[in-house]
């Protein structure tokens, strides 16, 4: 595949061999990318799960993962502001909870506005109470 300066391709198609090339590329560039600030926040902050409090040691150290705050991959402040470290648990725990939250976005409690509860569980419920008294 012939590539100008800007690194666009011209000519012909991608083979599937450039297309795998690309994809590892990618795949080796965020293992860096991933290792370089889990390092980083092993370093900063305690072998703890910040949510469930569980320690880690080197022996289990493996099940100790870097969570960003702002869902944001890209944000890595070398203060590790950003970043909190949860057990593989917490964080796939912390990760459906946002997937649930966006999915939940704009969802209202009735279908359509100016339906009214028509039905009262309770309506009778002081004559019972007041007949008790008596």
């Amino acid at each position: 595949m012939k590539e100008t300066r800007a690194g666009k391709s011209v000519g012909r198609k991608a083979t599937k061999e450039d297309i795998e090339l690309v994809v590892a590329r990618a795949r080796r560039s965020m293992d860096e990318q991933l290792k370089g600030y889990r390092e980083q926040s092993l370093k900063i902050h305690p072998w703890v799960c910040a949510r469930c409090g569980r320690e880690f040691t080197a022996r289990n150290l493996h099940l100790l993962t870097v969570h960003h705050k702002d869902h944001n991959h890209e944000n890595n402040p070398s203060d590790g502001s950003n970043w909190e470290n949860l057990c593989i648990y917490c964080h796939e725990n912390e990760h459906r909870r946002f997937l649930d939250h966006l999915a939940g976005e704009g969802i209202t409690t009735t279908e359509k506005e100016g339906d009214a509860v028509t039905h009262k569980p309770f309506a009778a419920l002081a004559d019972l109470l007041n007949k008790g008294k008596k």
